[in-house]
């Protein structure tokens, strides 16, 4: 007996690689791709003359925070929170132990920093230190000094660093940075933790 064969009809896909292209293309155009921002900082120019007149800083005059690769911080050979590391950070900067700075309103304990313009934080981590943990400790140093800008703008000023225009205050702006200049200086990354 003859079995009946029926010709299944074929779907036409010739048109299929002219849609598939055309939704690429659709996709393409009206996708937006989010982009890191990172951390700001801005490095400063490259000048070979400061490479070789590097005068030498006290030891007093640097700020050490350690992060090892558990996210635990060690702050002057003192472990402590990242909740602490901001006013520890201000102490540090804020201190006066010189006696050198008329505006600064630090403790002027003989064993911290001269001044701001002589306090350099020195910032080391762990290559096992989560990405987590090192941003929170960026954000940290960073915002020490911002809040000591602002008690100056504050008090010198009379109004908050943070709300100055960069355009209309530019020059009370430039002079703030200077009294308390951020000198967050990053080593290489370490790895001897876990």
């Amino acid at each position: 007996m003859a079995r009946n064969k029926r010709a299944i009809p074929e779907i036409n896909a010739g048109s299929m690689a002219d849609i598939a292209f055309l939704l690429l293309i659709f996709y393409l155009v009206t996708t937006t791709m989010d982009t890191d921002k990172g951390i700001n900082r801005k490095l400063p120019p490259w000048d070979e003359d400061l490479e070789q007149d590097i005068p030498p800083i006290k030891e007093r005059n640097i700020f050490t925070v350690l992060v090892n690769s558990n996210d635990q911080l060690l702050v002057e050979d003192e472990y402590l929170e990242i909740s602490q590391l901001r006013e520890k950070a201000m102490e540090f900067v804020d201190n006066n132990g010189d006696g050198s700075c008329t505006y600064c309103k630090g403790y002027k304990v003989s064993s911290s920093s001269d001044n701001p313009d002589k306090a350099v934080i020195s910032l080391q981590n762990d290559r096992g230190t989560s990405y987590g943990m090192y941003v929170k400790v960026q954000n940290e140093l960073v915002a020490a000094y911002e809040d000591l800008r602002d008690k100056y703008a504050e008090e010198e000023y009379g109004k908050s660093y943070r709300g100055m225009d960069a355009d209309e205050d530019k020059d009370v702006i430039k002079e703030i940075k200077g009294a308390y200049p951020q000198k967050i200086s990053e080593a290489e990354p370490l790895n001897i933790g876990g």
